[in-house]
Parts: C-alpha cells; sequence; structure tokens
C-alpha cells in the first residue's frame, strides 16, 4: 500500500466521521475540492465533483445547516441523518480512494466508512437528545452551532491534512464520550 492510498483512507475517515455531525456538509466540501482539482476522487465517482452535484449538495447543506435550528424538527433531521450518515460515510470514503481494487474499496467503505459515520451521528444524536431533556429544547442551538463548525472544521482538514484529521476524529470521539459518560 502506498503513501497515497493511505492519505486517502485517512481523507475518507475525517469526511466520512464529519458527515456524522452534518450529512451534507462534508459532500459539499468533497465536491468543491474534486470541482476545483484540490483532490482526486475515485474513478467511479467522478461526478460528484460536476457542477450539479456541487451546486445540489450546497443547496442540500444549507438547508440541513438551517434545519436543525427549527425546533422539533432538529430532533426529525437527528433521526433521518442516522441512516443517512451511514450512506454519506460509504460514499465519501469509497470516492476518496485510489489505486484500490473496486472489491477492496466497497470493503473499506463499509467497514471504515459507514461505521465511522454512525459512530459520531450515534454520539452526536446522544448529545442532542440529553440537550433536549436537560434543556427543554433551549439549548440546542448551541449543539447546533458546534455540529456545524465542527462538520464544517473537520470537512476542511480532512481535505488539507488529513493526516491530523484522523487524530482530530480520535479526540472527539474520546470527549464525546467523556462528556456522554459524565453525564
Amino acid at each position: 500500500m502506498n503513501f497515497e492510498t493511505v492519505l486517502s483512507i485517512c481523507l475518507g475517515i475525517g469526511l466520512a466521521s464529519a458527515s456524522g455531525f452534518r450529512v451534507f456538509a462534508p459532500i459539499f466540501a468533497l465536491s468543491l475540492a474534486s470541482y476545483f482539482n484540490v483532490i482526486p476522487l475515485n474513478d467511479s465517482w467522478l461526478w460528484i465533483g460536476g457542477l450539479t452535484a456541487l451546486l445540489s449538495f450546497g443547496v442540500a447543506m444549507i438547508f440541513e445547516i438551517l434545519g436543525y435550528y427549527i425546533p422539533y424538527i432538529d430532533n426529525l433531521l437527528d433521526t433521518i441523518a442516522t441512516p443517512l450518515a451511514a450512506i454519506a460515510g460509504f460514499v465519501l470514503m469509497a470516492s476518496t480512494l485510489v489505486d484500490l481494487s473496486p472489491t477492496m474499496t466497497t470493503i473499506i467503505a463499509i467497514i471504515i466508512g459507514t461505521r465511522s459515520a454512525t459512530a459520531m451521528q450515534g454520539m452526536t444524536t446522544t448529545t442532542r437528545l440529553a440537550s433536549s431533556v436537560k434543556t427543554a429544547g433551549l439549548g440546542n442551538s448551541i449543539v447546533s452551532i458546534t455540529k456545524s463548525g465542527t462538520a464544517i472544521t473537520l470537512s476542511t482538514l480532512a481535505i488539507f491534512l488529513p493526516i491530523v484529521a484522523i487524530i482530530v476524529v480520535v479526540i472527539i470521539f474520546g470527549v464525546v464520550y467523556w462528556l456522554n459518560k459524565k453525564n
């Protein structure tokens, strides 16, 4: 396995994990980076870097972020975001893997991409639920801001500094786990 493949795995994990915070922010970031030729995509997933995909993911990201500021809609979005995050984790991982066979790409995307996304999504859903219960929903906007900011920051890190993104993913996982365990 060459260094480029290792970087593409780190990129995929970082983006997949970011989709556990916001489903469409990392896909939009990947689409934007691919559109401007910052990162290569797997040949089967080149459409993600097209203008139509870029605009579609951008609009979806805006609606998703804004939807989390509407009471009750935020909890509904968290419910449907869990399966969507798994799908996004697969897509993000598979599309960024280079120089691997289609079989190996699919296996890695299923095992690592979906699990990274759903693990983060599960922890952030628990955080929102705790916020809803403890603050009667008043603290959910702070959770929303934090989740959006984390998704955007982690996506940016994954694209430009993929190894650092992996370290941040481990730290985030540890902090969220510790906070949820503490409560």
